[in-house]
Parts: structure tokens; C-alpha cells; sequence
């Protein structure tokens, strides 16, 4: 254990989330309900409208995957989930709403009626989650386009933070601005686009990659395991971090992308692609395709499938994360926006209450950190603590700026107590208290809390240390007297149980 920059997972029991904003879904299928849980797990309140008897059912099942899975992606406590309400009319859905997201069916004449219906009931913004029209084509029979916009997401929408916001020529600048507001308030990163085209960019993107895999199969190429396996075991790994052309910049070595250019450009003229053709969807072509895709993966459920890959994206976007680097960079900067808004204390003058262990971690249990029990895994406890112990160095002087001069506390001496289970999806809190801290020794006690019951305890033995000599060192004199502080004001703390225990059969 080594002192750092302050923890990202870390905040107080003030809570400064005091707006309540409001949302308006208008279809509630696989995208409107991404978009229901994204909103409501970002501590908006929504409202629903869908007339389909079971939409009800339906977004619940999204929000069941969601609820497990979204809270994964902050080391922060992400807001209180929002309410949920159900109507049965596009008016009262709309009312008195910060933002409206239109997700009915992808047919033109019925996103075009719909988006009309809506502004006569109301004034607001209207999001189109529509995937391949352009705004000009959605605006035909609006009252008012300078209030439709395109928001295209990706499902699942609660997970993958990308959005193309497309607009025209009659969008205005405030238009805009609240859009983008909106958007990233939910944790969503904006891909603005203000040159109109079918399908805008992404999805053009894979639209090429599946034209051309259908015709592999047509032309009993490859079979639709094949195609998967060529994507998730090659490219769409390289994807996952970075995009097409910084991929093969790097493909070109040490002299760049004109390397590659110069090197794989003739390529384009080989008979390579089909792309200027697409294959007829004819009863065989779509037997062949239903028949290979059951064989691939039809042991299992949709509801399985999507728990399966909604942990796999929260692994890959935690990875991501760890490395400040494509969708986790994001997902840094939406931590760093929570910490601020937070009464996060980033000193010990901060604290109140000194007399008290220092609360110094308070997040959600993410889906990446619990083993095939379904419980969080020894080495998390130690993460845990690990973190608890950074943030409470971090506190007393020992940051980022006190390591980079050559200063540090290195951990000699752990013991961990697992006294009660953790699940995913639970909140947890540590705090800690100074059992002696003098000259190099620091000792700390750890205990993690699940509501008011002790889950676990963390005891730690640390010696400060100098990097240039790797030996034992004094810290400097702020460290020590901030260290002091504490240590004399927790000397007035009972010794909490365990402390100084070791392990024995009962």
C-alpha cells in the first residue's frame, strides 16, 4: 500500500441532489426503457407512456438488469433512484416534464404523428431515439422544430453511455445547450452532429460490418458463430478502446497512419467487399440465419443473454475505467463531477467531527467485484480497505504531490475479520479510526457497514517510507502533526472488538 491521488470512491453523508427533474418516455420498449432506467437511476423522477398491456412488464424486466448492473459503473454513491409512474395518455406523461424522450417504432409516419401530438401538449425538448431519420424528416409535422432533436443511444441504454445528438439548421443554440445539459447530467457522453444523414454515424458503421456479413453466410462462407467469434476475438477488442483509425495508426508502427495508408490503401480496389450489394432477405436466407443463431446461443435465455452481457460490459467498462482511457475516461470525469457536487471532505479541516471514526468510503457493491456465490470476493474486502486506507492518508498530507517528491506509508501488516456476507448491489461504508500514529508507525482500524450492521474489519500496520531509499523514513512535520490530530482525538474512542485479534478456531 503506497499513498495516492484521493480515492474517486469516496463521499459524505451530505447529499447535495436537491433538484428534482422530471422525464417524459414516450414508448416503452427495449430503448425507452434504457432510457427509463438511465434517467431513473440518475435520480430523475419518469413518467411512462406506452399503450401496450404488458409495457409495464417489460420495463420492469430492463430496470431489474439495470439496477444491477448501472450502479457497477461509479465509485461514487450515485443518487437516490427517482419515482416511477405509469400513464395512460401521451398529456399527462408530458406535463410539467425537463425533458421528453421519443422511443416509438421506427417507422416515419408514426415518429412524425407522435412527435406532433406531443407539442401540442407541451413545450419542452423532444429527444427522438430514432436510429436512422434525419431531424428535418421528424420535424415535417411539428408545430415547432426548433424543439426536435435526434437522440439516437445503444442498447443497452443504462449501460453504454454514447449518444448522437443530431440537429439542423432551425435548432437553436439554447436548444442545444439544454440538450447537451441533459444528456451528460444522465451520464451519457454526446456525439454532436449537425450535418443531417440517414443513419447518422454509428450506425452506418455497423451497417456496413452486417451487410457484409450476411453475405458470408448467404455464400455459406462463414457461419453466424464465426462471424461473432472473428468480431469478439479480434477487432472488437481493439474497438472496445479505441476507435478505427487510432487502431490502425498504430497498425502503421512507429511511422504512423501514412505507413498505413500507403501500405493497405491499394487493398480498397481488390474485390474485397460486397458492400455496394446487399443480399435478398429471402425464407432460406432467414431460415440459414435463425437456424445457425439458435445452434450459437439458443441454450440460453434472452434474459439470460443480456444479464451475461450487461456484466460483461460492466467488466470491460471498469477496465476502461481503471485505465482513464475511451468509455472509462468518461466514466471518470461523471465520479469527479459527483465528488464535487458532494460535501466531500478533501481535508481533515473539513471534518466536523473529528471525535468520531472518519467515514472514508460509500459506494455500491458493482457486479465485477462478487464471486459464483454471488458475494463480494476476499481480495475486494482488502480492496476496500485498501482504498479506505488511501483516502485516509490522502486526508492527512500524504497525496499525489507528497508521493511524487519521494514520500509514502507502505502497508507491512494486514488482518481481516469477514464477519457477515456482501451481495452485489449493496451499499457499503468503511470508517476508520486511528489506533496509534507517532513517528513512522501508523496504525488504523477498518470497519465496513452494510445500513448500521458490521459486515467486516480491516487492521492495518503501516510504516511511512522513503522511495528513494526503500527504507524506513519520519514523515514531514504537516504529516505528523495532521496524524496527531487524529490519533489524540481517537485515544478518546473505546478500542473497537477485534482489534488486535488474530486467528484461532472458535
Amino acid at each position: 500500500m503506497s499513498a495516492g491521488k484521493l480515492p474517486t470512491n469516496i463521499i459524505c453523508d451530505v447529499r447535495s441532489y436537491t433538484l428534482t427533474t422530471v422525464a417524459g418516455i414516450i414508448g416503452a420498449g427495449v430503448i425507452g426503457g434504457g432510457w427509463a432506467a438511465r434517467f431513473l437511476l440518475s435520480g430523475w423522477d419518469v413518467k411512462i407512456f406506452d399503450p401496450d398491456p404488458a409495457a409495464r412488464e417489460k420495463v420492469q424486466s430492463i430496470l431489474k438488469n439495470a439496477r444491477r448492473t448501472m450502479p457497477s459503473l461509479s465509485d461514487e454513491v450515485i443518487p437516490r433512484e427517482g419515482n416511477l409512474t405509469f400513464h395512460t395518455n401521451i398529456g399527462d406523461t408530458v406535463a410539467e416534464t425537463d425533458w421528453i424522450q421519443e422511443s416509438v417504432p421506427e417507422r416515419l409516419e408514426v415518429k412524425q404523428q407522435t412527435l406532433e401530438q406531443i407539442q401540442s401538449l407541451s413545450t419542452g425538448i423532444i429527444g427522438s431515439s430514432s436510429s436512422g431519420f434525419t431531424p428535418s424528416a421528424l420535424q415535417k409535422l411539428a408545430v415547432d422544430p426548433t424543439r426536435v432533436v435526434v437522440t439516437h443511444p445503444f442498447n443497452p441504454v443504462y449501460l453504454l453511455p454514447l449518444v448522437e445528438l443530431v440537429t439542423n439548421s432551425v435548432t437553436g443554440e439554447e436548444i442545444i445547450r439544454r440538450a447537451k445539459a441533459v444528456l451528460r447530467d444522465v451520464g451519457m457522453h454526446v456525439l454532436h452532429l449537425t450535418n443531417e444523414i440517414d443513419a447518422h454515424i454509428a450506425d452506418r458503421l455497423l451497417e456496413a460490418v452486417w451487410r457484409e456479413a450476411l453475405w458470408l453466410i448467404k455464400d455459406d462462407i462463414a457461419t453466424t458463430k464465426e462471424v461473432d467469434e472473428a468480431i469478439c476475438f479480434g477487432f472488437g477488442l481493439r474497438w472496445a478502446q479505441m476507435g478505427l483509425f487510432e487502431t490502425y495508426r498504430l497498425a502503421g508502427g512507429d511511422q504512423g497512419m501514412r505507413h498505413f495508408l500507403t501500405q493497405f490503401g491499394p487493398t480498397l480496389k481488390w474485390p474485397w467487399s460486397r458492400l455496394i450489394d446487399v443480399p435478398e432477405f429471402d425464407q432460406e436466407l432467414i431460415d440459414k440465419i435463425v437456424s445457425q443463431s439458435e445452434e450459437q446461443s439458443g441454450q440460453a435465455t434472452v434474459r439470460e443473454m443480456e444479464q451475461i452481457r450487461d456484466d460483461n460490459l460492466v467488466g470491460i467498462l471498469r477496465g476502461l475505467k481503471a485505465n482513464g482511457w475511451g468509455a472509462g475516461a468518461l466514466l471518470n470525469r461523471i465520479d469527479a463531477e459527483k465528488r464535487q457536487r458532494s460535501a466531500l471532505p478533501t481535508c481533515l479541516d473539513d471534518i466536523s467531527d473529528l471525535i468520531q471514526p472518519i467515514l472514508v468510503l460509500d459506494r455500491i457493491v458493482p457486479v465485477d467485484w462478487v464471486d459464483y456465490n454471488g458475494r463480494m470476493t476476499e481480495h475486494r474486502y482488502l480492496d476496500a480497505f485498501s482504498r479506505a486506507t488511501d483516502y485516509f492518508l490522502a486526508l492527512i498530507g500524504c497525496d499525489d504531490a507528497y508521493v511524487s517528491v519521494g514520500n509514502s506509508y507502505f502497508t507491512v501488516e494486514t488482518h481481516l475479520r469477514h464477519l457477515h456476507e456482501v451481495l452485489v448491489g449493496e451499499r457499503i461504508k468503511v470508517r476508520t479510526q486511528v489506533l496509534f500514529g507517532q513517528g513512522k508507525k501508523l496504525h488504523l482500524f477498518h470497519s465496513m457497514c452494510r445500513d448500521d450492521n458490521l459486515i467486516a474489519t480491516g487492521e492495518h500496520l503501516l510504516v511511512h517510507t522513503s522511495l528513494s531509499s526503500r527504507q524506513s523514513s519520519l514523515p514531514s512535520l504537516p504529516v505528523q502533526q495532521n496524524l496527531a490530530g487524529v490519533a489524540a482525538a481517537h485515544r478518546k474512542l473505546p478500542r473497537p472488538e477485534g482489534a488486535g485479534a488474530s486467528v484461532r478456531l472458535a
